[in-house]
């Protein structure tokens, strides 16, 4: 029983399909992690083990948090960037296999900082699943410039195909900044023209998870799409306080949903 529960709207209970919080794990250590967890595990969906830090960590501790994070119901996963090295490598049938013995059930798959064609993009996707993995892509470029040239045509055509191809979600690219790139302009305010051609043209606008890193954003999204917004790239640090702006418990959403 949460204090003051009687003013606590209700949200759907996990494993959620909307709603969806997506947390960035830059390096956190086994004890921080789980005192994390035991305040704010229950807010959390899945949670990446960003870019290629997994690489500089322990291999126990990754299999230890790993661990712990599926107690709570939360689905970690290893970053895009990682999957995109071990394809600069040729070794992704070595990274699949890696991935599951640390215990991942969950990958990212992306192009955002290499050449991978769309179309092997798109088989990765699908041995990806033919493992057994539970797929989340990214679409878009981590570099301002190449991202700008992806139309919005493409890239709502792209997120189709990755979802037709067995992605459970799609992940609108907007980096650790959520500035100047994918559907944020250099002040970082959100070019809401283009969200509402992307949430108009998705097959489903419940599988995306827009990249929100910042406050401003993460209202921005759930007012336009109420408490059941699916927002990524959260750091750790502000797992609650999102939790209190999709409940209408802080000033920018009380009494607004």
């Amino acid at each position: 029983m949460n204090a003051f529960n009687f003013l606590l709207n209700e949200r759907e209970s996990k494993p959620r399909n909307k709603g969806i919080t997506m947390v960035l794990d830059k390096g956190l250590g086994y004890d921080t992690a789980k005192c994390l967890m035991e305040i704010a595990g229950d807010y959390v969906d899945y949670l990446k083990f960003g870019w290629g830090t997994t690489v500089v960590q322990s291999e126990k501790i990754v299999k230890a948090k790993v661990k712990m994070y599926k107690k709570y119901n939360i689905q970690p996963y290893t970053g895009g960037t990682l999957f995109e090295l071990a394809y600069l490598e040729n070794k992704i049938p070595e990274f699949f296999e890696e991935a599951k013995r640390l215990g991942f059930e969950t990958i990212e798959i992306s192009n955002g900082s290499t050449n991978l064609p769309y179309d092997e993009k798109i088989d990765y996707i699908k041995q990806a699943k033919d493992y057994g993995f539970n797929v989340l892509s990214e679409v878009g470029k981590k570099n301002p410039s190449l991202d700008k040239e992806i139309s919005l045509e493409d890239r709502v055509k792209y997120m189709n195909a990755e979802l037709e191809a067995g992605s459970t979600k799609v992940i609108v690219e907007a980096r650790e900044g959520g500035k100047n790139i994918g559907i944020y302009d250099e002040n970082s305010n959100v070019k809401e023209d283009e969200v509402d051609y992307i949430l108009n043209n998705v097959s489903n606008p419940d599988d995306i998870i827009w990249e929100a890193p910042k406050k401003d954003q993460q209202v921005y999204f759930i007012l336009k799409l109420g408490s059941d917004a699916n927002l990524g790239n959260i750091s750790t640090d502000e797992i609650i306080s999102l939790e209190t702006i999709r409940r209408g418990l802080r000033g920018d959403t009380l009494g607004k949903l």
